[in-house]
């Protein structure tokens, strides 16, 4: 009788990488760097690479941090923009993958819907679903690497508005952006304040009779150049590589004195970004109303607008603010609770985005079911209590990437110590279950707060303190000893060179009791 497909043992990779974005991508260069022998794969939920940078498409879309600290520290960024467009760092995203062969193991439409540790075996069994197919199969692993950041990819958040039915125009979402969508000579509004509608508004305005930026609270927006002299200076004198190093320096070093300077004098720093925004717009013109948010600067991210773009769209009259909160829709438009009416053809709810914890992937060891809240971030990168598991979470006060490549790199160290010295489970312990803790994502942010009890969480002290500090993580990732006192090592009892096909120490975490 001829063997089923579910017979066969699983595929097996030393470590599996979810996500083929940024973070994924990166994770892969430092794995076959530094640890060449170990296999791996990536799995990628959807039908192409570059994970955020791919999947929006609204007009405008740009970082908001500069490229020579977003993009990778062993990858240049050559181009004069240092605020970049999604197209250009989608493009810088597959040509690394592409030069490093990473391209070879990405596996596309592979959504993992859930792993199971066995420490009997030491190794992860992992649910796959083709999203082309419908097809189910199964991989194992020895380390998973969940790199999918912790944004919900297939909804975006939009609020229950009053009245979305009776509006005779068109209302649509950031996150499914229509490619139909013709803005050219239609009054628009767009409802939001944070970096997605900053990029919508200047953007639309190019083309469209008038937009207007609802905002119900203010945000603190900064504008910055969108390319640095100094960075085309070096490059101009200096090999690529260098004049990467040298302006990546010079960036890091700014970023972490605008944190600090804004966390140790708020006022101070309130009243230059004010002086700043002003400067931006025409004389009279009641910055207070519109700029002036309720909280500190950095309690939530600062927006950035490249060469002062949204200023200048309001200035020129293509583009107006107004701060307000929403009764109703209407046939035509939008009345506010003020009284005032506005007219629109297309209503754009910039209203935020949806989280989603390790990219809803259901997760058990030895059966039992991983409640993430009850988890807390072992150096900001493991759970307690959860065997060869590693999430990558960056930074939200500085460039995402920078907390990525060091994370990669600790990674990589763990992995060699643990091969020295004959380890194959690496399990973080909670010494101190009394240990006071706090929100995993410590921060003011709407969709932060929508969704923090859904989130692990951070301890109040090392190791289990998620660092925002660049300059300390280098020499606790990339300096410090692998070994830790609330880190536990061991070997499981059966040894075997490859996985067996016999999973019955594995139990599905879809079986008990996760969900998809």
């Amino acid at each position: 009788m001829t063997p089923t497909l579910a017979a066969a043992p699983p595929e097996h990779v030393d470590v599996l990488i979810v996500g083929a974005g940024i973070s994924g991508i990166g994770a892969a260069y430092y794995l076959q760097r530094e640890l060449p022998s170990k296999s791996y794969a990536i799995l990628e939920a959807r039908g192409a690479t570059g994970g955020t940078w791919d999947l929006f498409r609204y007009p405008g879309i740009r970082s908001d941090s500069d490229l020579h600290t977003f993009g990778y520290e062993f990858k240049p960024w050559t181009s004069d923009k240092t605020i970049a467009g999604a197209d250009a760092i989608l493009a810088y995203l597959r040509e690394t993958a592409a030069e490093y062969g990473i391209d070879r193991k990405i596996r596309l439409h592979h959504k993992v819907l859930g792993a199971a540790w066995s420490s009997r075996d030491a190794r992860w069994l992992v649910d796959v679903e083709r999203t082309d197919t419908g097809e189910r199969t199964r991989l194992s692993c020895r380390w998973l690497f969940c790199a999918g950041g912790y944004y919900r990819y297939d909804q975006g958040f939009a609020p229950r508005f009053e009245g979305t039915e009776r509006f005779k125009g068109r209302i649509v979402h950031p996150q499914h952006w229509p490619e139909d969508l013709d803005c050219a000579g239609k009054r628009v509004i767009v409802i939001g304040s944070g970096a997605t509608a900053v990029t919508l508004v200047p953007a639309l305005a190019e083309a469209a009779a008038h937009v207007t930026m609802l905002q119900r609270t203010p945000s603190y927006i900064l504008p910055v150049p969108s390319e640095d002299a100094i960075a085309k200076l070096l490059r101009k004198f200096l090999p690529k590589d260098r004049a990467h190093e040298l302006t990546r320096r010079k960036e890091i070093a700014k970023q972490r004195a605008i944190w600090r300077f804004c966390q140790r004098y708020p006022h101070a720093a309130r009243r230059l970004i004010r002086y700043l925004n002003a400067r931006q717009l025409p004389k009279g013109y009641p910055v207070d109303e519109h700029f002036n948010p309720p909280y500190d600067p950095w309690d939530q991210r600062l927006c950035v607008v490249p060469d002062a773009d949204l200023f200048k769209a309001i200035s020129s009259g293509r583009a107006s603010m107004v701060t307000d909160h929403i009764e109703t829709f209407t046939e035509r438009g939008l009345r506010l609770k003020s009284g005032r009416e506005l007219e629109a053809d297309i209503i754009i709810t910039a209203t935020g985005l949806n989280l989603q914890a390790l990219g809803g992937m259901a997760l058990t060891v030895d059966g039992v079911p991983v409640h993430l809240p009850d988890k807390v971030v072992f150096r900001g990168m493991m759970l307690n209590g959860v065997p060869n598991f590693s999430v990558a979470i960056g930074y939200t006060n500085s460039s995402w990437t920078l907390k990525i490549g060091l994370l990669c790199e600790h990674f990589c160290r763990l992995l060699a110590y643990m091969d020295a010295h004959g380890h194959t489970l690496c399990t973080p312990e909670l010494n101190d279950p009394a240990m006071p803790t706090r929100p995993l994502l410590d921060f003011g942010a709407g969709y932060v707060q929508r969704s923090v009890d859904a989130l692990p969480r951070q301890g109040n002290r090392a190791p289990w303190l998620m660092s925002m500090d660049y300059h300390s993580d280098v020499k606790l990732l990339r300096e410090d000893p692998v070994e830790d006192q609330n880190l536990r090592f061991s070997s499981h009892v059966r040894l075997a060179s490859a996985p067996t096909s016999d999973t019955s120490g594995l139990r599905s975490p879809l079986a008990a009791g996760g969900r998809r």
